[in-house]
């Protein structure tokens, strides 16, 4: 099984080269000008265990939002293509992960069913460069554009690095157990994802 894939996009607002190995062993090269982003892409890839690389070009003098939207869409797609139709497997996962003072807990289901819902408790407007509200909105962008169901929520902390950091390592844990193959069938009553 070959779950690899490369994509391109380009707006008026960002150009973006992504290539993405599902079954890889956490290497990133991540480069999106705004860099907490970066980082937290960055531990996406290495508890995932997915191989991510990634440049964007994108209009940061107004802000880093649609930046941080647009390199969300391309992976999310990235990531429905290189699961192809999803035979074998495991589909439903969660994971906690802890950064210090901060628990963060993830819930997915490779469902086709895009839906998201996150409760990341961050209490400053910015961390580092990043909005703090554009974090949730890419894990939203990236749950829509790959068609799953995403739960994400900080159950406690007191920093927002960390809480955000958290949430980010919960999420890429559960995908690498959501995409592990424990078969040969498409794991759906309906015959089909």
């Amino acid at each position: 099984m070959n779950r690899i894939t490369s994509l391109e996009r380009k707006t008026a607002e960002t150009d973006i080269k992504l290539s993405l190995n599902i079954d890889g062993t956490g290497k990133s090269e991540i480069s999106t000008g705004v860099g907490f982003f970066d980082h937290m892409l960055t531990a996406l890839s290495k508890h995932s265990k997915m191989d991510i690389s990634l440049t964007c070009k994108g209009d940061l003098h107004i802000d880093d939002h649609h930046t941080v939207e647009d390199c969300s869409i391309v992976l999310g797609q990235a990531f429905d293509t290189a699961l192809g139709d999803k035979r074998g497997i495991t589909r439903f996962a969660s994971a906690y992960a802890p950064l210090d003072e901060a628990v963060a807990r993830a819930v997915i289901d490779l469902s086709g069913r895009p839906y998201c819902v996150t409760a990341l408790q961050l209490e400053n407007s910015l961390i580092g460069d990043v909005q703090s509200q554009n974090l949730e909105h890419a894990i939203e962008s990236f749950a829509l554009n790959a068609k799953i169901t995403v739960h994400v929520e900080v159950l406690y902390g007191s920093n927002d690095h960390h809480k955000a950091e958290a949430a980010f390592k919960a999420l890429a844990i559960a995908i690498k157990n959501a995409v592990s193959i424990t078969g040969s069938d498409i794991p759906s009553t309906k015959g089909v994802i």
